[in-house]
């Protein structure tokens, strides 16, 4: 559409690139929305995300299903986010 300002928080650790969406709320629109971000930061940058990570302590009806289908990770607290942490280490 529009040029528009992309804002889309990166971490890259250890050679891997983390794209991460941060959102009071997220609906199926928003995720598809944070997905059009991860292909132009990918353009642009001329890296591959290794991963799409959303954080949102309220998604939508249908968020959950389509971050899924998209490869994607969410976080709805802060437990979750602990239990990961404890997995890999």
């Amino acid at each position: 559409g529009d040029p528009d300002q992309v804002e889309i928080d990166v971490l890259i650790r250890d050679g891997k690139t983390t794209l991460i969406e941060i959102k009071s709320s997220m609906s199926k629109a928003d995720v598809y929305a944070f997905k059009r971000k991860v292909a132009f930061f990918e353009k642009q940058a001329g890296l591959k995300a290794d991963r799409k990570v959303i954080i949102s302590p309220m998604l939508g009806r249908h968020a959950r299903k389509t971050i899924e289908a998209l490869g994607m990770i969410v976080y709805t607290t802060t437990s979750e986010m602990e239990q990961e942490r404890e997995v890999q280490s």
